[in-house]
């Protein structure tokens, strides 16, 4: 997840976080039982790492709008966090996520990350800009083309854009160049490293 960008917008709804969610799920339901092995666009992760990474993702946020520390969560939700059915794993834990944030004022809150106190308004939104470009990383490890929905792409890219060179982060490649009128998710894809597959 992106991190260290100064959160410009106001607090506001329609965080298309739900759409996100729902995005992920549907191709975690699209895994075959051969598929968790294999690679995808993310160096090192494969298909179950990378579902992993977002399921941890989403058993963070209940913790972290009651208010709790990186340090007093530790490390109950480091390494497998999937066990014998990932895809039950992860259904949970997105329900559980969306459900701590439609409390009323949750983006109001005050959440402690790794790097500085923000806004629970600042964690949805990062939460979901990294939900959408994973979406299209699960797509790709399973062989599945994936169209983004157009709010999503377009919501992730106006949250990429304002970080600058993601690359620095050492969370993404270096950008791509894009041509003149490459079309909004081709733009996303290469803000963040990637590139469509022949």
């Amino acid at each position: 997840m992106a991190q260290r960008r100064q959160h410009q917008r106001a607090a506001k709804t329609g965080t298309p976080y739900p759409e996100a969610l729902a995005a992920f799920g549907e191709r975690v339901r699209l895994i075959a039982p051969d598929q968790w092995d294999t690679p995808t666009p993310c160096t090192d992760w494969s298909v179950r790492d990378l579902v992993n990474h977002l399921t941890g993702e989403q058993l963070w946020v209940p913790e972290l709008l009651m208010g709790a520390t990186i340090a007093e969560v530790g490390s109950r939700f480091d390494g497998d966090v999937l066990g014998p059915d990932p895809v039950a794993a992860w259904t949970a834990a997105a329900d559980a996520a969306k459900h701590a944030f439609a409390v009323p004022r949750a983006t109001e809150l005050t959440v402690h990350l790794s790097f500085a106190d923000v806004s629970g308004q600042y964690y949805l939104d990062q939460l979901t800009a990294d939900l959408v470009i994973h979406t299209w990383d699960l797509a790709e490890g399973i062989r599945q083309r994936t169209r983004l929905p157009a709010d999503l792409v377009d919501f992730a890219l106006g949250e990429y854009a304002g970080y600058g060179d993601l690359s620095g982060s050492g969370l993404f490649d270096a950008p791509l160049p894009v041509p003149d009128g490459a079309s909004p998710q081709t733009r996303l894809l290469a803000l963040t490293g990637r590139r469509h597959r022949p």
